[in-house]
């Protein structure tokens, strides 16, 4: 385990903003974790290559245990490093202890761990995500009956199979975006690409010609979907959705929504009618994080 300094924002001249700039100037504790993933060989999946967690702990620690969000990345060929981000510096330094999983399937740890994702998304992610959440929580570091999960993208993907299939250890869940079920996905998302790899396996797409998935395909789409435990929800979520949104369509979103209230689960929408896949606008981007962060102060 490698500590770091506090990492905060600073301003490089004088302004009239110095109030502004105090706000942002958010102090917190990181550490860097590599631990070997859980002894679990999902269909051939890399067992050896360290998965990699950032924990952020909140200032002014007092007697009680601070909650915790769990954020699995989005990509999910992506990851996430110790640079400063400011909407977790703001949820952190408003008491909530952050903890990013960079899964197996993250950029950066090899080809093996890379590519042992596809064909495994909805388990071997999930199960990343899991072990560092009983780890975290068996600490003493965070109280273990207050956990979170925040995703965007195949974050969300992440989110959402978190809330269903572990229903008793996440309390609370807010997506960007989701994607909730791969098989709806492939004809309305302009990566088609991505459905098939990433649910069927590298391979398994010819990128010189489109074609519509099998009926086998589409189950096995639907079966690695967070769609399939939805009847198991029990966390109040928010769901964060980009009108234009033409990466993760919002109707990914619009069904997982539906299926939620339709069986009384607690649920909340935000539709950003002019913005896409990052919802990044600033009135938008403004808008959804204080909503995010109000959320979790309802429900964690």
């Amino acid at each position: 385990v490698a500590e770091m300094g506090p990492i905060a924002v600073s301003s490089y001249s004088e302004t009239k903003e110095r109030e502004v700039v105090k706000l942002l100037n958010y102090h917190y504790e990181v550490f860097l974790m590599n631990v070997p993933p859980p002894k679990i060989d999902d269909n051939g999946a890399d067992t050896e290559t360290p998965v990699q967690w950032i924990f952020m702990r909140p200032p002014n620690r007092s007697d009680s245990l601070p909650p915790l969000i769990v954020v699995p990345h989005g990509g999910p060929h992506s990851c996430t490093s110790t640079t400063y981000i400011p909407e977790f510096a703001f949820l952190c330094a408003r008491g909530y202890a952050i903890l990013h999983v960079n899964y197996r399937g993250s950029t950066g740890f090899g080809k093996r761990a890379l590519e042992s994702l596809p064909g495994n998304v909805g388990k071997l992610d999930v199960d990343d995500v899991v072990h560092a959440v009983e780890t975290i929580t068996s600490s003493g570091w965070v109280d273990v009956n207050r956990v979170g999960v925040y995703g965007e993208s195949h974050g969300g993907f992440i989110a959402a199979h978190c809330v269903g299939q572990y229903p008793k250890i996440f309390k609370v869940a807010a997506m960007r975006n989701p994607v909730t079920n791969i098989a709806t996905m492939t004809t309305a998302t302009d990566i088609p690409d991505w459905c098939y790899i990433e649910a069927l396996g590298c391979g398994q797409y010819d990128y010189r010609k489109f074609r519509g998935a099998s009926a086998d395909e589409l189950k096995s789409m639907w079966d690695c979907s967070p769609i399939r435990y939805a009847n198991k929800v029990t966390a109040p979520i928010l769901i964060a959705l980009g009108k234009k949104d033409k990466r993760v369509p919002p109707s990914q979103g619009l069904e997982f929504y539906h299926s939620l209230r339709s069986q009384g689960t607690k649920t909340k929408l935000l539709m950003y009618d002019e913005d896409d896949h990052s919802i990044d606008r600033i009135k938008s981007e403004t808008d959804m994080w204080i909503s995010i962060k109000n959320w979790f102060d309802e429900n964690l």
